[in-house]
Formats: structure tokens, C-alpha cells, sequence
């Protein structure tokens, strides 16, 4: 029988938080992550607001050199890995070097070296690119780095697979540590898309809610109201370890990582499946990989765009999966808070997942004013809300179709 599959250290970086304990905190309180956009100049956009990482400095993480040669969504997934490298103690004994995964996912890369070295290029001529431009956008980038960093000589990539990128990297991480592959994994993902082309391109599929900025009670995943996403960034970053390895050095386990499961809508490129046919099939397989019932799940933090479409899919996806269970389950969007942070978002809600296992508590979905009769579930509106979870989804669906699910389980 395989090893069970545990959770022994989280780093998170994002709107909420420089750490984990902050953003927890945050999201208990329902704080809105959302401003204006101070990376830019939006004057000229429609939408002025994000989701932006605040008062984050790289130099306390890297030498002045290091941080010029690594792109921001590199800098966020650094300093997040740190972070749950130092929580979980991980070590390596002799040649265990090869035993260790550095899984960190990206749905776009460093987009804002990309964009800027173009400008470069195209005002001072292809002799200025900075000769550390590849490095600095391959989506692989942050992986490599981490594993440099760290010294881990294992499995070393990126899944790009759009909003669902991060939860499919800790999926894949799941399937390798039960496969015998490799004994532990630092995993997660990484995205810091808040750049001109990035606001202007999401912007321009209809996406990003365009409420003025003296209107932040934006996004409303599930409200009536709801008009888009609003862009986040961020990165999250777990160690996963095989129980026997991790019992044996003496770890803190927060959680077990108990299942996990993916597909594909078939459908369209950017919108749904409109009966959530692909999410329903990865929550019930993601379910039965982890040896559970659906009675087992307490909670499932949702993907909760609060675009119209996504909202309204992943409601039908729920209650087709669980039937008239569904409407006894929780489900939250804590998007509501850290708005969407691309690759990352999976990695940062299932570390919500995680807490909400351990600490008997569910965030909540800020925002939430009118109801939507398409949208009839319990969203956990504007509080969080004490429960005992014994295991608990997290959904990550993407552009491309992709649905990527997560059991987290309490761990005994």
C-alpha cells in the first residue's frame, strides 16, 4: 500500500499576506486585497484596479544582483518556497538529493520582462535585451531557480495549464511521491500578470469587472451583480512528503493530501462547459482517488471567478457531482479577497483548504449582497464560519477547459 501523501510546510505571498499567518488572518477577516494599480500608470485603461502584492521587497530574499536577474513572478515564488522550506525543516541526507521535486507552475511566465525587454528592443535597438531575458519569462523559470537554490536534484518542471496550473503541479507531485518516483516535493505556483499587456489583454475578452475604483466591492463571485474577475497575483508554495519520511524526521503534518483528479470540457477555449460537465467529472474522480465518499467533503473552496459563466458552471458542476448533498456543503470563493492570481490561485486555495482542515474554520466569500437564482448554494456570504472539515475540495478550472480538483484531508 502506498504512503499516504502529507502536507509538512506552506509559504504564500500574496495581496492578503506576505506569509502564510498574515493571509490567513486576512481571509478570516474577509479583507479585500483590491486598489489601485500602483505598477503602472492605468490612466488610459478601463480598469484601474487590482490585486497587487504590497510592500513586497525581493532584497529580503535575494542579492541585488539575483533580484535583477529574476522576473517578479520568480521573486513571489522565492520567497514563498523559503518560506515553506523553513516551516517544514526539510533536509537532505546523503544522496537524497535526487529524491526531492521542484514542481512550480506558471499559467503565463514572467510576462513583464517579456514586455519590457520588447520595448527595449524595439526603442534601443535587439543589442539592449538583457541577456537574461529567456530565463526571466520561461514559465519554467521559477522551478529551476528554487531547485538551484535549494540544491534539489530531482524532477524539475512548470505545468502551464492556465488558472488550473498550480493545483495540476501539486496533483502531478501527488501522483509521483504515491508512484514511488520521488519522496518529497516543494510545489506550488507562481504569477505576477498585473502589467499593461496583462490588464489590457484580459480586459479585452470581457473578463475583468470594470467597476470604477471608489467601487471595491469587486469581484462578487456568485452575487447577481457579479461583472469579472479582478487580477491578483502571487505565488504559494507547498511541501509535500511521503508519511513514512516525514514521520521519521519528526515533521509538523497539517493536512493529508489525500486525492486528486483532472480533466477536460472539450468545449471552448475561454468559456465553460455551461452544464459543468468537466468540473463535475474531476470532483467525483478526485473523490474516489481518495478512497472517500462524497458525504466525506465539508467544504470546497471554488474556483469562483465571479465571472458570469464560471460562476454559474461551477454551481451546476457541484450539484451534479454531489446531487442533493450539495446544498449541505460550504463553498466559498476566497477570490473574493485575493482576487485571481492565475497559476498561482490553485496552490494559495488549497493552502485555504489546508487551514481550513486544521483550524475547524471556513473563509468566506466577501461581496456577496443579491443572490443568484442560478447560483443556489451555501457561499459562506461575508463571515467565516466555525465547522469541523474532515476533508475538503479545492477546484481550479481554466481557459483551455482545464478542471484540476484536490482533496485535502484531515490527517490521522
Amino acid at each position: 500500500m502506498s504512503d499516504k501523501v502529507v502536507i509538512t510546510g506552506m509559504g504564500a505571498v500574496n495581496p492578503l499576506g506576505l506569509n502564510v499567518k498574515i493571509t490567513w488572518e486576512n481571509a478570516l477577516r474577509g479583507v479585500s486585497g483590491i486598489g489601485p494599480i500602483t505598477q503602472f500608470d492605468p490612466s488610459e485603461f478601463q480598469v484601474k484596479f487590482a490585486c497587487e502584492v504590497k510592500n513586497f521587497d525581493p532584497e529580503g530574499y535575494l542579492p541585488p544582483k539575483e533580484v535583477r536577474r529574476r522576473d517578479r513572478f520568480e521573486q513571489l515564488a522565492t520567497a514563498a518556497a523559503r518560506e515553506a522550506i523553513s516551516q517544514s525543516g526539510l533536509t537532505l541526507e546523503e544522496d537524497e538529493s535526487g529524491r526531492v521535486a521542484v514542481i512550480v507552475s506558471s499559467a503565463i511566465g514572467g510576462l513583464r520582462s517579456f514586455e519590457d525587454n520588447i520595448a527595449i528592443a524595439q526603442e534601443s535597438g535587439p543589442r539592449r535585451l538583457s541577456p537574461f531575458i529567456i530565463p526571466m519569462f520561461m514559465v519554467n523559470g521559477a522551478a529551476g531557480l528554487i531547485a538551484i537554490d535549494e540544491g534539489y536534484q530531482g524532477p524539475c518542471f512548470s505545468i502551464s495549464s492556465a488558472c488550473a496550473s498550480g493545483a495540476d503541479g501539486i496533483g502531478m507531485a501527488w501522483v509521483m511521491i504515491r508512484a514511488g518516483m520521488i519522496d518529497a516535493a516543494v510545489v506550488g505556483g507562481s504569477d505576477a500578470t498585473i502589467t499593461p499587456f496583462g490588464v489590457a489583454a484580459f480586459d479585452r475578452i470581457g473578463a475583468i469587472s470594470r467597476r470604477g475604483v471608489d467601487q471595491l466591492n469587486t469581484p462578487q463571485p456568485f452575487d447577481l451583480h457579479r461583472d469579472g474577475l479582478v487580477m491578483g497575483e502571487g505565488a504559494a508554495i507547498l511541501v509535500l512528503e511521503k508519511e513514512s519520511r516525514a514521520r521519521k524526521r519528526g515533521a509538523e503534518i497539517f493536512a493529508e493530501l489525500a486525492g486528486y483528479a483532472a480533466t477536460a470540457d472539450a468545449f471552448h477555449i475561454t468559456a465553460p462547459a455551461e452544464d459543468g460537465s468537466g468540473g463535475s467529472r474531476a470532483m467525483r474522480l478526485a473523490v474516489e482517488s481518495a478512497g472517500l465518499n462524497l458525504a466525506d467533503i465539508g467544504y470546497i473552496n471554488a474556483h469562483g471567478t465571479a465571472t458570469p459563466l464560471n460562476d454559474i458552471s461551477e454551481t451546476r458542476a457541484i450539484k451534479a457531482a454531489f446531487g442533493e448533498l450539495a446544498y449541505d456543503i460550504p463553498v466559498s470563493s476566497t477570490k473574493s479577497m485575493t482576487g485571481h492570481m492565475m497559476g498561482a490561485t490553485g496552490a494559495l486555495e488549497a493552502i485555504f483548504c489546508i487551514l481550513a482542515v486544521r483550524d475547524k474554520i471556513i473563509p468566506p466569500t466577501i461581496n456577496y449582497e443579491t443572490p443568484d437564482p442560478e447560483c443556489d448554494l451555501d457561499y459562506v456570504p461575508n463571515i467565516p464560519r466555525e465547522k469541523r472539515v474532515k476533508a475538503a475540495l479545492s477546484n481550479s478550472f481554466g481557459f483551455g477547459g482545464h478542471n484540476a480538483v484536490l482533496v485535502i484531508k484531515e490527517y490521522n
